[in-house]
């Protein structure tokens, strides 16, 4: 293997390209994974942004599918030529955190937390946009593909999908329920997706955009709702005979979403938030019932480890959940800064891309 190789680099904002690097090296307890496809998050584009911030020159992406090249000494049951997928959020399992069962804020070995929680790869450690990528925690975050899958069917349980769906369960979505969720990007697809199979009973989609809206029906939504033509919020409440939704699940990022979803759930109802603010946000006085509606707020950072990634991958398999449909475009490396325009700015229908060496 030669001693360079091509990533995605952060340089400055709206600049992430392709530069020749050092492969990883592979510590005792991690694995270097040759990067077979990834993908670009919505998370990513607020980085390219300039609206989350990473070091300059650090190596960007969290969604990845790879052949195992190396593993360190003391990571065993793994060998180089295993297919894994590997989360973007990769708990060490030992840390305070990971001991309490809120593994998505693993502090790591070192028990130092941070505000980033356990999303290393592409935020506080290199990531997986280049041809190969180092795996921290190896023991606690490969996860093996199936026979018969292929990496396009998996790619999403690396993030959107572990996220969307830990939008419904941290909601303590209920069978008959009813969900609201407002936005149909590729997180609000799989949060839709979670909720029916979570059981709800009644899965509303909002968005503008049409194409989106019909992927909303195809992942799941009972209704679909475009806000430029008609208000969402008296919509929910005209579905749920005037209370309001059970659950609001926020998959933006904005202010004007998260209002909506305080307006069209119900009093002593959930709004479970998935988007990534890249701004401040206020609770309204009103909408909040001036904090006396007994309204529960809460934010979900997505799970990650083998364990939740394996999961998924059954339901993949099993035909319960199908996320390849979601990529509408395919990109290689060497021309990722396209794909990275492409995607940042919503640009030919795109919903997902696909990135392949």
């Amino acid at each position: 293997m030669a001693d360079t190789m091509r990533a995605a680099v952060y340089k400055d904002v709206r600049d992430i390209h392709i530069e020749e690097v050092p492969v990883p090296r592979c510590g005792p307890t991690d694995a270097i994974v040759r990067m077979t496809t990834t993908s670009i998050c919505g998370t990513d584009s607020h980085i390219w942004r300039g609206e989350y911030p990473v070091a300059q020159g650090r190596i960007v992406g969290h969604e990845p599918v790879g052949v195992i090249h190396e593993v360190g000494e003391a990571v065993y049951g793994y060998e180089p030529g295993d297919r894994v997928v590997v989360a973007a959020i990769t708990p060490c399992g030992t840390c305070y955190f990971c001991q309490s069962g809120d593994a998505s804020q693993c502090a790591g070995y070192e028990d130092r937390w941070g505000i980033i929680g356990g999303w290393r790869l592409g935020n506080s450690a290199d990531g997986v946009q280049a041809d190969y990528f180092r795996v921290p925690y190896a023991q606690a975050n490969l996860a093996r593909i199936p026979e018969g899958l292929s990496d396009e069917s998996v790619l999403f349980v690396t993030d959107i999908a572990t996220t969307g769906l830990a939008a419904v369960e941290t909601a303590g979505v209920q069978f008959g329920d009813s969900v609201v969720i407002f936005a149909q990007g590729p997180i609000g697809l799989c949060a839709t997706a979670g909720a029916r199979l979570r059981g709800a009973g009644l899965v509303i989609a909002v968005d503008a955009n049409e194409r989106r809206l019909e992927f909303a029906k195809r992942m799941g939504a009972d209704v679909v709702i475009d806000y430029t033509q008609e208000d969402p919020v008296a919509k929910v409440k005209a579905l749920t005979e005037g209370r309001g939704a059970d659950v609001a699940i926020e998959a933006l990022g904005i202010q004007e979403t998260f209002e909506n979803c305080l307006k069209a759930v119900r009093p002593a109802g959930m709004v479970s938030s998935l988007g990534v603010y890249g701004d401040k946000i206020s609770i309204p006085l009103e909408a909040f019932i001036y904090g006396i509606g007994d309204i529960d707020i809460r934010s979900t950072l997505c799970p990650g480890g083998k364990k939740r990634l394996t999961s998924l991958m059954n339901l993949v398999k099993t035909g319960r959940l199908n996320l390849s449909q979601l990529i509408t475009h395919r990109y290689s490396l060497d021309d990722i800064e396209e794909a990275y325009h492409l995607f940042s700015n919503q640009e030919d229908g795109v919903v997902k891309i696909a990135v392949t060496p």
